[in-house]
């Protein structure tokens, strides 16, 4: 169970003066399902994620995910525990361009504490997901495709907590409807699934929407039982 209570954060322009990126009393995304949050370029969904993974310390309020309060852990702690917790989808990939798409999934491996079949596990995402594995780098596949390597990557561990920063952005519309359909069959093996997207569908699909204006929240919508 995630639970974040009272977050504020405060960003500066380039003049100095503070202004609200996040101010979010609660947050309790459900076990099982899809939240989504909403909202427009600068509301504050990325910065949300940010410090749900425990990238970003908030300036007040708490994260608590499975009874373990993250920012209370000492930052090499903290490390720890997102490798193992939390797989994290970002906006701009983060992947090593020199490795194959493969290569690029399994490299967190070197940290597994068991490691299993972990590279089977990598081909059979990035196969489902439709990225070619033959190619020596990912610097020679699309866009849409490194997208889908770094959702593979994120979903290697099979980690309880999945946050991802507009997942289906760049990718096209049977690829995007393959994410989706990956996200909810994570999300109903007893994960728990948030992801900042503009994806109408995504939208349609997640079961919870937490709009966001300016750090702070501007609704919630629930799917009907």
């Amino acid at each position: 169970m995630l639970v974040a209570n009272g977050l504020k954060l405060s960003f500066h322009d380039v003049g100095g003066t503070a202004f609200p990126a996040l101010d979010l009393p609660h947050f309790e995304p459900p076990v099982g399902k899809i939240t989504a949050v909403a909202g427009p370029s600068g509301s504050g969904k990325s910065t949300l994620l940010y410090v749900l993974a425990g990238l970003l310390p908030p300036e007040a309020g708490s994260v608590r995910f499975e009874g373990t309060d993250i920012y209370a852990l000492a930052e090499s702690r903290r490390d720890a525990w997102r490798r193992e917790r939390v797989g994290f989808v970002f906006q701009d990939f983060h992947l090593l361009p020199e490795l194959s798409p493969l290569a690029n999934v399994t490299v967190a491996t070197t940290f597994a504490r068991s490691k299993g079949d972990l590279a089977g596990r990598a081909r059979e995402l990035l196969e489902r997901l439709g990225v070619p594995l033959g190619r020596r780098s990912v610097e020679l596949l699309s866009r849409g495709e490194r997208q889908r390597v770094a959702i593979a990557r994120a979903l290697l561990f099979d980690p309880p907590l999945i946050l991802a920063d507009e997942p289906t952005a760049s990718l096209d519309d049977a690829a995007a409807a393959t994410v989706r359909d990956i996200l909810r069959d994570v999300a109903r093996a007893g994960k728990t699934v948030v992801i900042a997207t503009h994806d109408e569908h995504a939208l349609r699909t997640a079961e919870t929407v937490l709009a966001l204006e300016h750090g702070r929240p501007t609704g919630v919508r629930k799917a009907a039982a």
